[in-house]
Protein backbone atom coordinates (compact mmCIF):
# COMPACT_ATOMS: atom_id res chain seq x y z
CA UNK A 1 0.00 0.00 0.00
CA UNK A 2 1.19 3.29 -0.80
CA UNK A 3 1.32 6.16 1.71
CA UNK A 4 1.72 9.82 0.51
CA UNK A 5 3.61 13.22 2.60
CA UNK A 6 2.92 16.19 1.46
CA UNK A 7 6.06 18.25 1.17
CA UNK A 8 6.81 22.10 0.58
CA UNK A 9 9.40 22.24 -2.27
CA UNK A 10 12.48 23.64 0.02
CA UNK A 11 11.21 20.60 2.09
CA UNK A 12 11.60 18.32 -0.28
CA UNK A 13 14.82 19.51 -1.47
CA UNK A 14 16.44 19.24 2.05
CA UNK A 15 15.56 15.45 1.42
CA UNK A 16 16.55 15.02 -1.84
CA UNK A 17 19.74 16.92 -1.14
CA UNK A 18 20.82 15.35 2.13
CA UNK A 19 19.19 12.12 1.63
CA UNK A 20 17.18 12.40 4.49
CA UNK A 21 14.70 14.89 6.72
CA UNK A 22 13.11 15.42 9.91
CA UNK A 23 9.59 16.13 7.71
CA UNK A 24 7.94 19.26 8.22
CA UNK A 25 8.01 21.24 11.31
CA UNK A 26 5.01 20.13 12.54
CA UNK A 27 6.20 16.40 12.06
CA UNK A 28 9.19 17.88 14.31
CA UNK A 29 6.49 19.44 16.88
CA UNK A 30 4.88 16.32 17.65
CA UNK A 31 7.67 13.89 17.15
CA UNK A 32 6.33 11.95 14.18
CA UNK A 33 6.73 12.30 10.65
CA UNK A 34 2.33 12.82 9.05
CA UNK A 35 1.16 11.06 6.14
CA UNK A 36 -2.20 10.49 4.30
CA UNK A 37 -3.56 7.50 2.68
CA UNK A 38 -4.53 7.63 -1.12
CA UNK A 39 -8.30 8.56 0.58
CA UNK A 40 -7.32 10.83 2.82
CA UNK A 41 -4.60 12.73 0.54
CA UNK A 42 -7.28 15.81 -0.85
CA UNK A 43 -8.64 16.63 2.83
CA UNK A 44 -5.52 17.01 3.85
CA UNK A 45 -4.22 19.35 1.49
CA UNK A 46 -7.37 21.06 1.94
CA UNK A 47 -7.08 21.49 5.31
CA UNK A 48 -3.26 21.75 5.91
CA UNK A 49 -2.11 23.44 2.85
CA UNK A 50 -5.17 25.56 0.74
CA UNK A 51 -3.34 28.25 0.52
CA UNK A 52 0.32 27.21 -0.55
CA UNK A 53 1.42 26.56 -3.47
CA UNK A 54 5.40 24.59 -4.80
CA UNK A 55 3.97 21.66 -3.07
CA UNK A 56 5.29 18.10 -3.84
CA UNK A 57 3.47 15.18 -3.06
CA UNK A 58 5.93 12.11 -1.72
CA UNK A 59 4.50 8.03 -2.03
CA UNK A 60 6.33 5.49 -0.11
CA UNK A 61 5.75 2.00 0.51
CA UNK A 62 4.03 1.52 4.05
CA UNK A 63 5.14 -2.36 4.65
CA UNK A 64 8.72 -1.32 3.64
CA UNK A 65 8.90 1.73 6.35
CA UNK A 66 8.62 -2.06 8.85
CA UNK A 67 7.97 -1.12 12.28
CA UNK A 68 8.53 2.62 12.46
CA UNK A 69 4.67 3.51 10.86
CA UNK A 70 2.41 2.84 13.46
CA UNK A 71 -1.76 3.82 12.46
CA UNK A 72 -2.94 6.26 14.53
CA UNK A 73 -6.59 7.39 15.26
CA UNK A 74 -6.99 11.57 13.76
CA UNK A 75 -9.66 13.46 13.15
CA UNK A 76 -12.81 12.52 13.27
CA UNK A 77 -12.16 8.70 14.15
CA UNK A 78 -9.61 8.06 10.93
CA UNK A 79 -6.23 6.19 11.56
CA UNK A 80 -3.41 7.85 10.02
CA UNK A 81 0.06 6.48 9.05
CA UNK A 82 2.77 7.95 11.49
CA UNK A 83 6.19 7.12 10.71
CA UNK A 84 8.42 7.39 14.38
CA UNK A 85 11.93 8.31 12.43
CA UNK A 86 12.93 10.76 9.75
CA UNK A 87 12.46 10.36 6.33
CA UNK A 88 15.32 8.34 4.05
CA UNK A 89 15.45 9.12 0.44
CA UNK A 90 15.87 5.55 0.11
CA UNK A 91 12.03 4.99 1.08
CA UNK A 92 10.53 7.44 -1.93
CA UNK A 93 8.72 5.39 -4.38
CA UNK A 94 8.31 8.55 -6.40
CA UNK A 95 7.78 12.59 -6.43
CA UNK A 96 5.34 14.81 -8.05
CA UNK A 97 4.36 18.28 -7.61
CA UNK A 98 0.97 19.27 -6.55
CA UNK A 99 -0.61 21.35 -9.01
CA UNK A 100 -3.39 23.90 -8.65
CA UNK A 101 -6.63 24.42 -10.30
CA UNK A 102 -10.24 26.52 -9.99
CA UNK A 103 -11.06 24.28 -7.57
CA UNK A 104 -8.04 24.18 -5.42
CA UNK A 105 -5.02 21.59 -5.62
CA UNK A 106 -4.91 18.68 -8.20
CA UNK A 107 -3.51 15.26 -6.81
CA UNK A 108 -0.73 13.70 -9.83
CA UNK A 109 -1.19 10.49 -11.92
CA UNK A 110 -0.52 7.69 -9.56
CA UNK A 111 -2.74 8.29 -6.49
CA UNK A 112 -3.81 4.74 -5.52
Amino acid sequence: MQIYKILRAQEWATLRDLGTSPGAPIDEEDGFVHFSTADQVQGTLERHFADEDDLVLVAMDADALGDSLKWEEAREGDKFPHLYRALSLADVKWNRPITKGEDGHVLPDGVE
